[in-house]
């Protein structure tokens, strides 16, 4: 699971997830892509399910690319604690996903194989997500 070497601050605010993806959201490696069309937070866990699912799938062919990287600290109480006590411990690490934006890409596969490698992986994820092709201009 990839979770950050060094943080700047150990625990972060919760921030918001509205809005476009204005970065990351064109195929930039790959041939295939799948492409966020929601809003959410994805875990460390949830792109680890999704890698594994498209690389057990393509049976080391090809080239996967994992655009997202969990950065973002999220912090958890433990049950029943009463109110006061300052902010809880780290307990698992997301990523900032908005709408429009690429999570992983894919080459060097056949077109089939790269809809289904990315068919698993979306259902491992939290958001709904579309399928996507690079069209060469030429």
């Amino acid at each position: 699971m990839f979770i950050p070497k060094k943080l700047k601050h150990r625990k972060h605010h919760r921030g918001h997830t509205k809005g476009q993806a204005s970065a990351g959201n064109e195929i930039a490696f790959g041939t295939y892509a799948l492409k966020a069309m929601e809003s959410s937070w994805v875990t460390a866990r949830q792109i680890e399910a999704a890698r594994r699912a498209m690389t057990r799938y393509v049976q080391r062919g090809g080239k996967i690319w994992i655009r997202v990287f969990a950065d973002k600290p999220v912090t958890v109480h433990g049950n029943e604690s009463p109110m006061g006590g300052g902010k809880g411990a780290v307990d698992h690490f997301v990523s900032v996903v908005k709408k429009g934006k690429i999570l992983f890409e894919m080459d060097g596969v056949t077109r089939d194989q790269a809809q289904e490698a990315m068919r698993l992986a979306s259902y491992k994820l939290p958001v709904k997500s579309r399928f996507l092709e690079k069209v060469m201009q030429g």
